[in-house]
């Protein structure tokens, strides 16, 4: 992991994020890309240039935040972006060839029910990037147990686990893999192929309506440092995620980091 990327938002959880995002780079010696996007819609002949003043501001916001933490020993690249939210991004990891976003569940000052907020939730949900859910007022500390949660462990894209085998391989993980079987279960859903087999430690089967029920069921069990799951049409979040905003009541882990890997097939 060479490369991570953490969006910077106005949250009052913002500085405690950014000080995760650059504890968790050195722990990989890696690059941290700290970045803020705007966009503005101004009217033809607008005498103020708009744009030169949200830039400079935004960088200067980013400085500050920057400023507060303890970026010792990590490469921190701090940059201003204008564009749509999720092209933008896209973008960046393209250029920057970013291995992993680290994002904070609510960017900006929310309602309290609220776990998942409008901007996090886009990046989860319309991007294929993988990204970890940090807990607000999370401190990093060594990820000993991971619970990779399924619905099917069927592999056909390369380099897709890519961010677990890195996060084993440095912190000395145990992983647990729970496959889930739903409504939707198909005949080779459960054989494991050998990259991801050489990564268990143990494997359970639970039998319910949704992933998400399934990992409801088992994770307090397991007692994961982190969550692993997978975007798909039908799984983790097919129900939670409708929407981009996502509730505590639907979801909430203010305790566990969620690892979401891009798309397994």
């Amino acid at each position: 992991m060479k490369n991570i990327l953490v969006p910077v938002g106005t949250s009052n959880n913002a500085v405690s994020h950014l000080q995760y995002a650059v504890d968790f780079a050195r722990a990989f010696g890696a690059k941290l890309y700290v970045v803020q996007i705007f966009n503005v819609y101004t009217k033809a002949g607008t005498m103020i240039k708009v744009d030169d003043i949200l830039e400079r501001e935004s960088l200067a916001f980013l400085k500050a935040h920057v400023e507060k933490v303890d970026t010792a020993g990590v490469e921190v690249v701090v940059k201003t972006f204008k564009g749509k939210l999720v092209d933008t991004i896209e973008l960046i990891c393209q250029t920057a060839d970013i291995d992993l976003i680290l994002i904070e569940p609510r960017t900006n000052s929310i309602k309290e029910e609220v776990y998942l907020g409008k901007t996090s939730g886009k990046i989860i949900k319309r991007t294929n990037i993988p990204a970890l859910i940090v807990p607000e007022n999370y401190k990093f500390a060594p990820i000993e147990n991971i619970l990779v949660a399924l619905k099917s462990a069927v592999i056909k894209k390369e380099d897709v686990l890519d961010p677990l085998i890195s996060m084993k391989n440095k912190f000395k993980s145990k992983i647990e893999l729970l496959l889930v079987q739903t409504p939707f279960h198909n005949e080779g859903d459960f054989e494991v192929n050998a990259e991801l087999a050489s990564l268990v430690d143990n494997t359970i089967y639970s039998e319910n309506a949704t992933t998400f029920q399934g990992v409801l069921e088992n994770y307090k069990v397991s007692n994961p440092d982190l969550l692993c799951v997978v975007r798909r049409k039908r799984g983790f979040f097919t129900k939670i995620w409708e929407n981009n905003t996502i509730l505590k009541k639907d979801f909430n882990s203010s305790k566990l980091p969620v690892l979401v890997l891009s798309g397994l097939k």
